[in-house]
Order: C-alpha cells, then structure tokens, then sequence
C-alpha cells in the first residue's frame, strides 16, 4: 500500500540537557556493571552467573549492584538500550524535507550498521545476549521491557518529523513498526551464523521489516 511521505517540519524537539556529574557517574557505573554481565553471560550463561560475580567483575559492591539493577538479568538493560539511544538521535537529526519513512529506513541501516569495531562488537554481543533469552524467561523479558521503552521515547521524535497536523494513531503505529522492525530482525539474526555487515545482517533485515510493516499500513493521512 501506499504510505504518505510525511516531511520533516522546521520545529524541533528542545536539546536533552546536559547530565550532571554525579548522573554521568551513575551512568558510567551501571555500563560497567552492564558490561561485567554480559561478559559472565557469554563465559557461562545466566545460569552460571550470579550477581556476586557481577559485581565482583564490574569492580563494585554487591549493595552497588542492587542499588541500580533489580537482578542479575536486568544487568544488561543499559547495554540493550544502547544502540536504540542513538539510533534515536540519529533520526531526531533528520535532515529537513524528510519523508518519515525514508528517516527510519535510513537511520535504522545506519544504526544497525557495524561499520566499526565498536558497533560490529556491540551486535555481536546482542547476538549472544539474545540466544540467551530464547532459554531464560528473565532475560528475554528485559528485552521485551527495553523495546517497550525504546518505542515510548521514539514516539515524540517521530511525531516532530510528521509534523503538527499528522494523525496520533498513525505516528504511533510508525513508532510501533519502527521498534518491531528492529526488534524482529536482531532476533531473526542472532538465531542465524549470517554476518553483521551484508546480506542477512542486521541492517539488511531490519530494513526488510520496517518496508513490510510500513507497507501494510493505510495511508498515514495528517488530521484535517
């Protein structure tokens, strides 16, 4: 079907305001922590991996441990989020006259991309932590918890690249195909050997996905 091109509009969400010291040093702790789990996760599984350790890893008390995750699986939430954080900034800097569609399809294979080690590293440990879920209820609705949440915060950038007059329900369901778009193919891919560059990577399905979402979708028609 066919789906409006929605532009983007000259209004701009205000900047996020700088974070505080003691906020980036929370911040910097519970990565630490994020990343020590994740470790232990890929070495033995969540299983095998208690929030001592965890914390031992991370360099940390165990009452630090507890003051910022509930569990030992919800270790890993920061690590989840990360890349759909950028992501989202990546589409809120959408250049002017684009389309909504195009914005997502764009910053999605950008996102997605692994174009350096950093990035390429990254999946692949979202690759590692998500055939874990598939066997730990825990994990997996940690996952489901940091989607939830992407999709709440995508759904005002989104509704600035549609502009004013566009229909709520429809910037929502593109929120909605967007995240499921991502959601979908990383864990199509983690459950496959496929690379994280080329075809059935990340981005080559994710991008996939969100044209047969948005493609089902009626007209997105602004309010009259």
């Amino acid at each position: 079907m066919h789906v409006r091109t929605l532009c983007r509009v000259s209004t701009q969400q205000p900047p996020t305001p700088p974070l505080s010291l003691t906020e980036r040093r929370k911040a910097a702790t519970q990565l630490d922590i994020a990343r020590a789990a994740a470790e232990l996760f890929t070495e033995q599984g969540p299983d095998g991996t208690t929030a001592e350790e965890i914390a031992q890893r991370a360099g940390v008390a165990l009452r630090t441990f507890y003051r910022y995750f509930r569990s030992k699986q919800d270790a890993v939430a920061p690590l989840l989020a990360a890349g759909a954080d950028r992501w989202r900034d990546s589409l809120a800097a959408a250049p002017p006259g684009s389309t909504v569609p195009s914005a997502l399809e764009s910053s999605i294979a950008e996102a997605l991309a692994g174009r350096d080690d950093a990035a390429a590293e990254g999946l692949r440990r979202t690759r590692v932590l998500l055939r874990a879920a598939a066997e730990d209820p825990a994990l997996r609705a940690v996952w489901y918890r940091v989607n939830q949440e992407s999709e709440e915060k995508l759904l005002p950038v989104v509704a600035t690249l549609a502009g004013p007059t566009a229909d709520p329900l429809e910037v929502r369901l593109a929120a909605a195909a967007a995240t499921d778009a991502i959601r979908v193919a990383l864990e199509t891919w983690s459950q496959t050997d496929a690379p994280v560059t080329g075809p059935g990577s990340p981005s080559d399905l994710a991008v996939r996905c969100l044209r047969e979402l948005m493609g089902g979708m009626g007209p997105l028609t602004p309010e009259a």
